[in-house]
């Protein structure tokens, strides 16, 4: 959280303002950041479900975009199936 461009460098006015920029960060982490461990989805699409559905798409562009200009791939598109169990601490 301390890398993230909107921590503040000199810290938190008082408990109020470190709870605040902690929701902040929590909402967009769940909602907004797409993550690498995941094939590029929400956090917050994973747990509901929704990974499968967007990850076919994905590859269902890529496949027509590949077949539209094929010298533009070099190499196998990116792998969109679903991830399976994730842990922190395998």
């Amino acid at each position: 959280m301390k890398y993230r461009p909107e921590f503040p460098v000199t810290g938190f006015d008082d408990l109020n303002a470190a709870r605040a920029w902690a929701a902040g960060f929590v909402q967009w982490y769940n909602f907004e950041h797409r993550h690498s461990g995941i094939r590029y989805v929400t956090p917050a699409q994973r747990h509901a479900g929704d990974d499968r559905a967007l990850l076919a798409a994905r590859h269902a562009l890529y496949v027509r975009a590949r077949a539209c200009n094929p010298a533009r791939w070099s190499r196998h598109t990116r792998n969109w199936t679903p991830v399976g169990a994730v842990r922190l601490n395998p």
